[in-house]
């Protein structure tokens, strides 16, 4: 197992909840229900664990990829990134489902969810990939796996503040917002 392949997975995986949303409409708002239910959860859940077993680690070993010239800009703006993400998916819940504004603010939700994957896969997974050991990124990958699993019905949801994430090396207790 590799902790980047599994992110590229999630990734993939969100955008195609995000794709079967659009092509679902709005006359089917059962199925709606359940595809919302699953991408939020796994929208939450995903960036819960990147913050427990990837950024931390990120922070510790890594030096910066493509257009970051660190490992803590490469966190700092990942953590404020899953905040925009949680800040989007409370917009999505408070709109009435299957609404035009339920359907613009999914939009919305794509969008910042999708310039986060991008910059994270350009940046975060190829420093990683770079330089990490393969067995580092196994051992990443295993806790990573074994969250994602055990919080598939999702995860509280808490924004942290990304200059105390960084400072407290990801520590996840220390840097939530209270």
């Amino acid at each position: 197992m590799d902790i980047a392949q599994l992110i590229l997975e999630d990734h993939a995986e969100q955008r195609r909840l995000f794709a079967m949303i659009q092509e679902i409409g709005p006359g089917h708002p059962d199925s709606l229900v359940a595809v919302w239910g699953r991408l939020r959860d796994l929208l939450d859940a995903h960036a819960q664990a990147e913050e427990q077993y990837f950024y931390p680690e990120l922070l510790r070993k890594g030096r910066g990829a493509a257009d970051a010239d660190s490992a803590e800009e490469e966190t700092e703006d990942a953590i404020e990134d899953h905040n925009a993400i949680r800040d989007a998916g409370r917009m999505v819940d408070e709109q009435e489902l299957a609404s035009p504004s339920w359907f613009a603010a999914v939009e919305k939700l794509d969008q910042v969810n999708g310039d986060h994957m991008a910059e994270e896969e350009r940046q975060g997974l190829a420093d990683v990939r770079t330089h990490f050991t393969l067995e580092e990124r196994h051992e990443m990958a295993v806790r990573f796996a074994g969250f994602m699993n055990h919080h598939l019905e999702g995860v509280e949801v808490v924004d942290k503040d990304p200059d105390e994430y960084v400072e407290s090396g990801g520590d996840v207790e220390a840097s939530a917002e209270e």
